[in-house]
């Protein structure tokens, strides 16, 4: 019928001689024609994406299960890939239904990378999109065995399926190694794009790195100290010991009994005695490095001090687990950003909203104010006195001095000063004794998240939005470096005990290990899934912490830039770790309310005694879970008596 019609039409124009008139018309005829084949086309290659890629997923979940890890790594990048391209085409439609079809399968290794791409709403924001351009323009390296390959190729030329095979032909290279396929922990690392921050990272992990202890250090001195009068002590009994044994011989037997019951606890007592000692001691000796930056020398006093502690130091291993001692900020959950607790656990400062630094000390907590309010000889005098008693009154002392909210509070080795940096992008130096700002420093162009003493005191180092770490000396009100490369925000930072290096965690998702000397970069740690917010180092010098806001905490080898398989250690943000003195111990707090000792006894162990191998060591294994209620825990820190300090401030509502 519409045929008839299109020739009566044309029948008429000819006759009355509208000849452009039935030329364009025809045009219009032959363009709609080849519209419509082309719609049909579009929708034909869109629905090849789905489905190819659905029979790929089938295929690789029904897979024999010694191979199925393996092969499961193929379908994030390709689901990626397929998505971009129908995006790429014009598909958007179809674009979206593909993505929320199958996002699922990866939401819980890549939920934050999915929801960023969920924002691509047209092909112009494939070039706009950072993530987008970074997937479009590098290809992906995947790690398989041979076998699992053989069976992947084996299946895409069975199925024929021409979208499946553009895509990997495209986008992905294949790194095939002989044998049987590697753990199911290895996935973190067997997927990685090519000429990215993965290259980079093995390129900066083959510098040398001088991870040891400082020579000289007060602490060895101070250990010296305590074996050698450990050694008189322990010549002195054995003298004491030869004299009492004559005199029970003297004596008869008629002890003998008691004297047998003794000896057996003795042998006990000094059994789970070595048992303690060889655990704790697991670490070699680290070795021996000079400081790069001068550092300043303790007073006597202080050295007597730190002696003091190591003769009473807890020993501390997975049976001995340390004491703890938790202080709570009430009526302050949504005013409290952040705390910190000095060495000996004696003060313990909050930065709050108000732009206000409060340090509370334990020893006056649940005094009565000792100032009256005598009354003056006039109005003015007695306003005075009145202030005053206000003050006095206070169970804190309130340092006022920044223009916006303070972010990290440190104090110092010693607790004689204190830092607090800001969203005025500066950093104040106080002093605890004065209760006065005595240094502002400027030098960050935006907020400062964190800024922390290093180990001996005199220099300080702070993280920033502006990307850039920086280290500074109190004596100076310039940063004397300038630590730049992650591509986001550094949320915290901190130091080696040696003072040689800083590490820094950043919104990027890595961590960096900076050369205090030169500035530069010397290890570069990839493999966290969202921002990192804490950051924690082994008192040898070796192995560090670092957690996450999903919940994840990893430790990392820094001599070799190897980790342990990540674990979920919370069901929240990682807001604070802790090593124990001797560093058998990891504390970790966390914004659902807990704090959790790990064991990294066996983790330690297997990075040392198994360097062969290319894959990860065993994971943290979980001593135990503290929880307390409704308190977020802000910080950790361990004394050097080993006992492990914490706070937080009390849920709103609780």
């Amino acid at each position: 019928m519409e045929e008839e019609v299109e020739k009566a039409v044309f029948a008429y124009l000819r006759k009355k001689g509208f000849r452009l008139t039935e030329i364009a018309l025809q045009e219009e005829q032959t363009r709609l024609s080849s519209d419509a084949s082309s719609l049909s086309r579009s929708e034909s290659d869109a629905a090849k994406y789905y489905d190819g890629y659905g029979k790929l997923r089938s295929w690789a979940y029904n897979s024999l299960d010694s191979y199925r890890h393996e092969l499961l790594r193929v379908l994030y990048p390709v689901f990626i890939h397929c998505f971009m391209d129908l995006v790429a085409q014009g598909h958007m439609q179809e674009a979206r239904t593909f993505f929320q079809t199958f996002r699922e399968d990866h939401e819980m290794m890549h939920l934050r990378d999915l929801q960023t791409l969920e924002g691509i709403l047209s092909p112009s924001h494939l070039e706009e999109m950072e993530l987008a351009r970074l997937w479009r323009q590098n290809k992906v390296k995947i790690r398989l065995c041979q076998y699992s390959y053989e069976l992947l190729v084996q299946y895409l030329h069975k199925t024929q399926s021409l979208a499946m095979l553009g895509v990997i032909n495209e986008h992905i290279n294949f790194e095939v190694y002989p044998g049987q396929p590697a753990s199911m922990s290895d996935d973190s690392e067997a997927v990685s794009l090519i000429g990215t921050s993965q290259d980079l990272a093995r390129e900066i992990n083959q510098k040398e790195l001088h991870w040891g202890l400082l020579e000289d250090s007060v602490e060895e001195r101070m250990e010296k100290t305590l074996s050698e009068s450990d050694k008189t002590e322990v010549d002195g009994n054995k003298e004491a010991d030869t004299e009492d044994n004559n005199k029970k011989k003297t004596d008869g037997n008629k002890h003998s009994t008691a004297v047998n019951n003794k000896k057996k606890k003795d042998k006990v007592v000094g059994a789970t005695g070595k048992t303690i000692r060889s655990e704790s001691s697991m670490v070699s000796v680290p070795p021996r490095v000079k400081p790069e930056l001068t550092l300043p020398q303790f007073p006597p006093e202080v050295e007597q001090s730190i002696l003091e502690d190591l003769r009473n130091r807890v020993q501390l291993n997975s049976l001995a687990l340390p004491s703890v001692s938790f202080y709570t900020f009430l009526n302050t959950h949504n005013g409290l950003n952040c705390s910190t607790i000095s060495h000996d656990g004696s003060l313990v400062a909050g930065g709050f909203s108000d732009s206000s630094v409060k340090i509370w000390d334990m020893a006056k907590i649940g005094q009565p104010g000792r100032a009256s309010n005598p009354q003056g000889e006039n109005g003015s005098m007695q306003g005075m006195h009145s202030l005053a008693s206000d003050e006095a009154k206070r169970p804190y002392s309130l340092l006022q001095g920044h223009s916006g909210p303070v972010y990290s509070v440190s104090f110092s080795p010693f607790a004689d000063f204190l830092l607090s940096s800001s969203s005025d992008n500066t950093i104040r130096l106080w002093s605890t004794r004065l209760n006065a700002n005595l240094v502002s420093y400027k030098g960050h162009n935006f907020p400062v998240w964190d800024a922390q003493f290093s180990p001996m005191g005199h220099y300080f180092a702070t993280a920033s939005h502006d990307r850039t770490a920086r280290l500074w000396s109190v004596e100076r009100i310039q940063p004397l470096r300038v630590m730049a490369g992650h591509l986001s925000d550094v949320d915290c930072v901190q130091w080696h005990p040696n003072c040689n290096y800083i590490a820094t965690g950043s919104s990027d998702k890595t961590v960096r290990l900076w050369d205090v000397q030169t500035g530069n970069c010397a290890r570069l740690f990839i493999g966290h899934r969202s921002m990192v917010l804490s950051l924690a180092i082994s008192p040898d010098g070796r192995f560090m912490a670092s957690g996450d806001e999903d919940g994840t905490i990893m430790l990392w080898d820094l001599s070799t830039g190897r980790s342990v398989s990540p674990i979920i250690g919370h069901s929240s943000c990682v807001w604070t770790l802790a090593f124990s003195c001797e560093g058998t111990l990891l504390a970790s707090g966390s914004a659902d309310c807990m704090v959790k000792l790990w064991d990294i006894t066996s983790s330690m162990k297997a990075l040392k005694t198994d360097d062969s191998k290319s894959g990860p060591a065993s994971r943290l294994r979980l001593l135990k879970a503290l929880p307390t209620k409704s308190t977020p825990v802000y910080t950790l820190r361990f004394s050097r008596r080993n006992l492990l300090f914490a706070a937080g401030a009390l849920s709103a509502g609780s």
